[in-house]
């Protein structure tokens, strides 16, 4: 074929004595992405052009963090406009009063906002208020979740082996990182996803012990994971009854499954929420939010939130552009990229369907996972380590790159649909998987 990733090959290899694994972080290296990874230069609206001026179509938008997709001209003008009047104040400032503004009638829950950088420091910020708030030392996390490389958080996050899974005679707690303060988890108790019994028995294994219980409102680090039917109702009804404070980490949903998130989405009332990717529009801004007299707690001489960066001015004036396109026209944004994301899940799957190829498409609005299993649905983490053939779903991916469709090649992350894609990029991208699977089917038999 024409296509060349010479160039890519190339920078690759200058980063070998420099930076590890070709980058900064992990998930970008050659673990997932073969021999080197490509080297993008360049973005826009639903494209990326690689070190080689290769074409793609993006599903994968920054894992999220572009919900207009690359270089919007409104994001692009706000961002070039504040950058021309000073990078940074570390002071006050109106732009922070108007998203929070914006954030307070978007998000059912956030009477009182802050800001913070990352979704991790969000999340970070929120236990610790939760812990402060409550008196209370312990926290409940869920297997398969990841809520940021914070270290109370870091455990059973990434997908274990089939055997452990078989052998697991209560809940999965594998430590995901060395170098933890080895009491960094001693309050952390996990718990399987989607179980309301294995909930309850952890609440009352530990009365009066547990500050808070943390959960996205969809599984989108084994795939795309929904919830089961009022599942989350009924963690926020146990949390409730216990005197237990309910965080809803958005930072993946949050303005992408809804203008409010999942908790407008399945009408949730949780304490505290955490936001972040989508919320900057591709620059590092993060929040966290929820009721009033709980935030209060962060007052001066309370629980202490500092950071030189929180509410940098930059990003939330491409926060406020981005917010105020995705919800002009009564919110009109999220009913092209549900329609969209339709059209290219039951498009996957009828192609799956007509070759006869052991694969499923499951998702929530804009965010879905290709996920090659004989099951016909994958449920909770466990089932997820056991049935899905994670190999077989990188090697789909990396074909796709050849006809020019660029998503996660990692079956523990998802595709994603955002404003800018069209129904010419799903053709694009149906014919192309078509073409990638037969490419394969040819380099086995």
């Amino acid at each position: 074929m024409s296509r060349r990733t010479e160039k890519s090959k190339q920078l690759y290899q200058r980063t070998l004595n420099l930076l590890i694994e070709g980058g900064s972080s992990s998930s970008r290296g050659p673990l997932n992405y073969g021999e080197y990874p490509l080297f993008m230069q360049r973005g826009s609206g639903s494209r990326l052009y690689d070190a080689d001026g290769n074409e793609y179509i993006d599903w994968m938008m920054g894992f999220g963090a572009l919900p207009l997709g690359h270089a919007h001209p409104d994001v692009a003008r706000a961002i070039a406009d504040a950058a021309s009047n000073g990078a940074h104040f570390a002071t006050a400032t109106e732009i922070e009063v108007e998203v929070a503004e914006m954030l307070r009638a978007l998000v059912p829950n956030a009477e009182r906002v802050r800001f913070a950088n990352t979704g991790t420091e969000a999340v970070m910020a929120a236990l610790r208020l939760a812990r402060g708030y409550t008196g209370r030392p312990k926290i409940i996390k869920f297997e398969g979740h990841y809520h940021g490389w914070y270290d109370d958080v870091l455990v059973s996050s990434n997908p274990v082996t089939a055997t452990v899974v078989e052998q697991a005679s209560g809940s999965i707690r594998v430590v995901d990182s060395l170098g933890l303060n080895q009491h960094a988890l001693e309050d952390t108790i996990v718990v399987p996803w989607n179980d309301l019994e294995a909930l309850r028995r952890a609440i009352e294994n530990h009365p009066g012990q547990i500050a808070a219980i943390i959960t996205e409102g969809v599984m989108a680090n084994m795939g795309v994971i929904p919830p089961a039917e009022v599942y989350l109702q009924g963690l926020e009804k146990l949390a409730r009854r216990n005197g237990i404070l309910f965080i809803l980490d958005e930072t993946v949903t949050g303005f992408r499954i809804a203008p409010g998130g999942c908790q407008q989405y399945y009408k949730l009332s949780p304490d505290l929420v955490t936001l972040g990717k989508a919320l900057g529009c591709g620059l590092p801004v993060a929040a966290f939010a929820g009721r009033a007299e709980i935030m209060q707690a962060l007052a001066w001489g309370g629980v202490l939130h500092y950071g030189t960066h929180n509410a940098s001015r930059i990003g939330l004036h491409a926060a406020r552009a981005s917010l105020r396109k995705l919800t002009e026209n009564h919110c009109a944004a999220f009913q092209h990229i549900w329609r969209v994301a339709e059209r290219l899940r039951s498009g996957l799957v009828e192609i799956f369907q007509k070759r006869h190829v052991s694969a499923i498409v499951q998702g929530v609005g804009p965010m879905f996972q290709v996920m090659f299993t004989e099951r016909k649905a994958i449920r909770d983490f466990r089932e997820f380590c056991r049935y899905v053939d994670r190999k077989a779903y990188q090697r789909f991916v990396l074909k796709l790159f050849e006809f020019g469709v660029y998503a996660t090649p990692a079956a523990t992350l998802h595709w994603i649909v955002t404003l800018a894609h069209t129904d010419a990029d799903v053709d694009l991208t149906l014919a192309a998987a078509e073409k990638a699977l037969d490419a394969i089917a040819g380099a086995e038999s």
